[in-house]
């Protein structure tokens, strides 16, 4: 199985009808934890906890960014549902138009549910056919608890009532929804339903989903998981300090001596003022925009210049339309200033940083992962 699945598997309590199953707090933990806080098997449910679980489940207009916390419990989440999650949390906002894109396999600027269920279906069948191809016949046995069935063959779709077998086309988002669509329909129809498809799509399944009601979902859902870490730290208080700020953004890299970057923060910053939620998000929608900042980090990394925190500020808002404040820049500047010239040169910063996003197969983090939807994709749909 891949780190995918392996992570699903471990952290998932649910089944249903053959097939594993998250809870929200199951999601919450896999983005916040190692390890599950209590492991006691699967949980069987029948048909009537199931239907009470998503009669429960609210609209997509009483969506918030406390929803996973509150269902807790009471919701379920598939395999390809938790791949889609887990690619949300790294994208940045100005790439959430692309992602409901690719949604929208007709082009009306409404997503049915059909159409968010063909693309799930290209995650499952890549996710598929590299077990089957890693693992053999072990690794499919072990698939079906997710749903899944036999595969197609790794590039190509066989085009319904044409017997002629297309290419998938992988970056032409509607062209794509649009082959794949007659030939996944049938295998999406008996598709159980879950928390996410009720909130989406209704109970009926009829409702469509707006552009505006998606990017209220995701952006609900990057908060959601950020106050879970930051509230992690705060322990109810209003903001942390600043060597917890470091901890955080150092604990996945592979930095050696993160103790030394610790000890600046200490000795530079003796007069604790703290990082608020605020500046806290402001910093993780700056990660998650990390590959256009590079390309301003460049132009000096070319001239043979480190970065002053003025021109530091000003290249994050020109490359990504994210305001720091000048407290958040001054921190960073302390953490990662290795030298103390009160200047950061590009493998001070960048260095630590993009290698902390290309880390992980076993903790998927808001930060650590995919920085853009795109790229989220690639991942998960490239032929190795």
């Amino acid at each position: 199985m891949s780190s995918y699945e392996n992570r699903f598997r471990l952290f998932s309590s649910i089944e249903y009808d053959g097939q594993l199953f998250m809870t929200p707090l199951n999601f919450i933990e896999s983005v916040t934890l190692n390890e599950p806080k209590s492991r006691k098997g699967w949980r069987s449910l029948t048909k009537k906890e199931l239907d009470k679980i998503l009669s429960d489940t609210p609209p997509i207009w009483k969506g918030s960014s406390n929803m996973f916390r509150n269902l807790r419990e009471r919701g379920v989440i598939s395999y390809t549902e938790y791949l889609f999650l887990i690619c949300i949390l790294t994208k940045p906002h100005a790439g959430f138009r692309i992602a409901f894109n690719m949604f929208d396999a007709d082009g009306n600027e409404m997503v049915d549910k059909r159409e968010f269920l063909v693309l799930e279906e290209i995650f499952r069948k890549k996710k598929e056919r590299k077990g089957v191809t890693e693992d053999g016949e072990g690794s499919e046995q072990i698939l079906q608890l997710y749903g899944h069935h036999k595969p197609l063959q790794p590039t190509q779709v066989l085009v319904k009532g044409t017997g002629h077998v297309d290419d998938t086309g992988m970056w032409n988002t509607h062209s794509t929804s649009q082959v794949l669509f007659s030939d996944l329909t049938e295998s999406v129809d008996d598709k159980a339903e879950t928390t996410l498809l009720v909130h989406f799509f209704g109970k009926k399944g009829k409702a469509e989903l707006k552009f505006e009601d998606f990017y209220k979902f995701m952006d609900n859902l990057q908060t959601e998981m950020l106050e879970v870490e930051f509230l992690t730290f705060s322990k109810g208080m209003p903001t942390i300090s600043e060597e917890d700020f470091a901890r955080i953004l150092l604990r996945y890299t592979n930095v050696d001596d993160v103790s030394g970057y610790l000890e600046n923060v200490r000795s530079n910053m003796p007069d604790e003022k703290g990082i608020t939620f605020e500046e806290f998000r402001s910093f993780f929608q700056f990660l998650n925009n990390l590959e256009d900042f590079t390309i301003a980090m460049q132009m000096y990394n070319f001239a043979n210049r480190s970065i002053g925190q003025e021109e530091f500020t000003r290249a994050v808002y020109v490359a990504t339309g994210v305001t720091l404040t000048r407290h958040l820049v001054n921190t960073v500047f302390k953490i990662f200033d290795e030298d103390h010239d009160d200047k950061l040169s590009y493998k001070e910063f960048l260095g630590v940083m993009k290698d902390r996003l290309q880390r992980g197969e076993g903790r998927f983090r808001a930060e650590e992962k995919f920085v853009s939807f795109k790229a989220c994709l690639k991942k998960e749909l490239s032929h190795k």
